[in-house]
């Protein structure tokens, strides 16, 4: 409501102004407001009110369950059971390319803990000969965008035998042979769906964009050449041996004789800072009689500085 005072000044037309009230008058009147103001003035405090109400209840909220992180969304090939398909592929290959003619049932029942129930456990083998797979390794595993289904690569080491007289069987060729295992996950486990199949096993080439060591330093090679031989020569030989010849602060095993030092056939260090580098070395292990073998380590190199200001590079990490 809208209030006004009559005690105000009014001019009649054509002349000057007179007070209209008089004695015993109210100081002031009310009159009544239009519907839209009454509508617009209620309308705004109402709106003041679910603002408060709303920022209330989401305080509230933010006390009983705090900064909740959302939920991560698992898809049906991240939540497949790989490490289970591995093992279960691993001894499925195992078992599939092991057979004996003279023992024919034993085959069946060790496929059979892994395959598919329902399916035949003597498939794929005719029931002659002899083999035996005793070692096996799990590698990729390429899931299926169904989410159940998935194949495994399992590379195996066969041993072959040939017949000799009417029992016996003479040893023949190992090879190592690779398969891809077909399996599926169950509410139960994961089970071989099916029997593998072979794949090859070729050799490939390194990339073209390996990376590189850097650009050779000459200088510092030649200089850290005999303490090269001389690490090398503690790292087959003992624990104590190897730390009296590395950086410090830094451990590495030695390989506890089990092979001693031929010769360093290469050495190369490599350009880099002050303090640490990077060097490669090809090595060669004498064995056990006139056996040797070459390998080809990556070190790491960490300039020392001894007590009387002498600097030298020593060994602080084999890879």
């Amino acid at each position: 409501m809208k209030q006004r005072s009559p005690h105000g000044a009014h001019a009649a037309p054509g002349g000057p102004a007179r007070d209209v009230g008089g004695p015993g008058q109210t100081p002031w009147s009310t009159e009544p407001e239009s519907s839209f103001s009454t509508w617009a003035r209620r309308f705004f405090r109402g709106l003041v009110v679910v603002v408060l109400l709303l920022a209330a209840i989401s305080g509230i909220r933010s006390w009983i369950s705090p900064n909740k992180a959302p939920e991560t969304i698992v898809s049906g090939q991240s939540s497949f059971p790989s490490d289970e398909a591995r093992a279960v592929a691993t001894r499925y290959a195992v078992s599939y390319l092991t057979w004996d003619e003279n023992n024919p049932d034993a085959r069946p029942a060790q496929v059979g803990l892994d395959l598919a129930a329902g399916l035949d456990a003597r498939a794929g083998w005719n029931g002659r000969g002899k083999q035996t797979a005793d070692v096996a390794y799990p590698g990729q595993i390429t899931i299926d965008s169904n989410g159940l289904t998935a194949s495994v690569d399992v590379r195996v080491r066969v041993h072959s035998f040939t017949r000799q007289g009417n029992n016996g069987w003479a040893s023949g060729p190992t090879s190592w042979q690779r398969v891809s295992v077909p399996v599926v996950r169950t509410s139960a486990r994961v089970v071989a769906s099916a029997p593998p199949t072979f794949v090859p096993d070729v050799r490939a080439p390194l990339p073209s964009n390996m990376p590189g060591n850097g650009a050779p330093d000459d200088d510092l090679t030649a200089a850290t050449q005999k303490d090269a031989e001389a690490f090398f020569s503690a790292y087959a030989e003992s624990d104590n041996k190897v730390s009296a010849v590395t950086a410090p602060g830094s451990t590495i095993r030695s390989l506890n004789g089990a092979v001693k030092f031929g010769q360093l056939k290469d050495w190369q260090v490599y350009t880099g800072n002050d303090d640490e580098r990077r060097a490669t070395a090809a090595v060669t292990w004498d064995g056990v009689g006139d056996t040797t073998l070459d390998q080809t380590y990556t070190l790491t190199l960490r300039r020392t500085v001894a007590t009387d200001g002498a600097q030298r590079w020593q060994v602080a990490a084999v890879g």
